[in-house]
């Protein structure tokens, strides 16, 4: 993609997605968000609007503003906050369509001030986009949506083709191929992370209803063979009666295989002597999504140090973060929750550090300077400041 642009672009297409594309129809067009809009359902629409509105508002939270420390004796610091110019947002296509994963992407970039979001997300063999997938976009407020995926999409919004620009960031989910593909770029531009398999823990005690905790842990399950779903409680009788109700659950759900299969291999029930050896089990695990059920939740959470997203109380189930009450979803998986936040308004803004000294400023502090240059033996470091005072010393 990078030595033929376009050219490769189409013919990965062809490829993987059987779809045919051309200069003429790689970008979506607005008779086809006109479409897309004509095929979906009013009532999602109004969802997908109260998501949005949710999301933005949560956001806005986020702002940062430059500031600028302005003294007396003549020194200004300061810090310039600024937007991306240009961003690119991966959407998967496939086997679902993700409005929600559209909102979440876009918005944060939107309430940051990027100056042009670009959305990739593979077509279907007909050439045509998930027509939900672009009424978010649309809604959200994508610039362009290109139909392209796969690791040859982020190939073209890194390095630029012909018909799609190069961007400065790369930012949303994707299968294996997508995930590699922004590893590989990275540097050249930025990405938001590598994302893992989805994850659960729900931390409860023996107050917990076993059918919601049930509920909860499966809903990651359904996700991905490779979710994750963990229960850790100081109740015994908790423990078995969750165990039953998943039994039960997995049978009457419509992707019972993958959730058998997710809870076969990456399912556990752990069972701790107190309150404490749970949650520094948590703290270890470091989970994307953490569900708190406990008596005394609040005073659980202030002893989470480790968790994407923490869900505090039984009617705080973790699709509600997923769709709708306005924190991203685009969470930190696979333990890197140690030390990686989900996705913000910063990571939509970079900083540039402001330093204005006066002739009065410098004069007080610049044998300093050329002191400590000196000792690191670069004296043309020490040299740049010394040649300002040199009528003074008479040179």
């Amino acid at each position: 993609v990078k030595e033929e642009k376009d050219a490769a672009v189409f013919a990965y297409t062809a490829k993987f997605d059987g779809a045919e594309l051309t200069a003429d129809t790689i970008e979506v067009t607005d008779a086809e968000i006109e479409e897309a809009y004509a095929q979906v359902d009013d009532t999602l629409l109004t969802v997908i609007r109260k998501a949005k509105d949710n999301i933005e508002s949560y956001h806005a939270k986020q702002r940062q503003n430059s500031w600028f420390d302005s003294k007396p004796d003549g020194t200004i610091l300061g810090q310039k906050v600024t937007a991306l110019q240009r961003v690119g947002v991966y959407v998967p296509g496939g086997k679902a369509a993700y409005p929600s994963s559209v909102l979440m992407n876009i918005m944060p970039a939107k309430v940051a001030g990027v100056d042009e979001i670009i959305m990739v997300t593979p077509p279907g063999k007909d050439g045509k986009v998930t027509p939900t997938t672009l009424v978010a976009a649309k809604e959200a407020g994508a610039d362009k949506v290109y139909k392209v995926g796969g690791a040859q999409a982020i190939a073209a919004l890194a390095y630029g083709t012909e018909s799609i620009p190069k961007v400065d960031k790369i930012v949303g989910p994707g299968n294996i191929y997508v995930a590699l593909a922004k590893k590989a770029v990275y540097g050249f531009v930025s990405i938001d992370s590598i994302a893992g398999p989805s994850e659960i823990l729900v931390l409860a005690d023996e107050t917990a209803n076993p059918r919601f905790v049930a509920a909860d842990l499966l809903s990651q399950a359904e996700h991905d063979e490779m979710a994750s779903a963990i229960l850790v409680t100081t109740s015994m009788e908790l423990a078995e009666k969750v165990s039953a109700q998943t039994d039960a659950f997995v049978k009457e759900l419509s992707r019972g295989e993958i959730i058998q299969k997710s809870l076969d291999n990456y399912g556990h029930i752990l069972v701790a002597e107190t309150m404490e050896d749970a949650i520094d089990a948590a703290n270890s695990i470091a989970s994307e999504h953490l569900e708190i059920v406990t008596a005394n939740p609040f005073e659980v959470m202030t002893k989470i140090r480790n968790a994407g997203a923490i869900f505090i109380g039984e009617y705080s189930s973790e699709p509600l973060g997923d769709y709708f009450a306005g924190p991203n979803h685009v969470l930190p998986t696979n333990g890197t929750a140690k030390f990686f936040s989900p996705l913000s308004v910063d990571d939509f803004i970079k900083k540039s550090s402001i330093i204005s000294y006066s002739r009065e400023a410098l004069e007080k502090i610049h044998s300093d300077i050329e002191r400590f240059a000196e000792a690191e033996h670069l004296t043309a470091h020490a040299n740049s400041i010394k040649v300002r005072f040199e009528s003074e010393r008479g040179e």
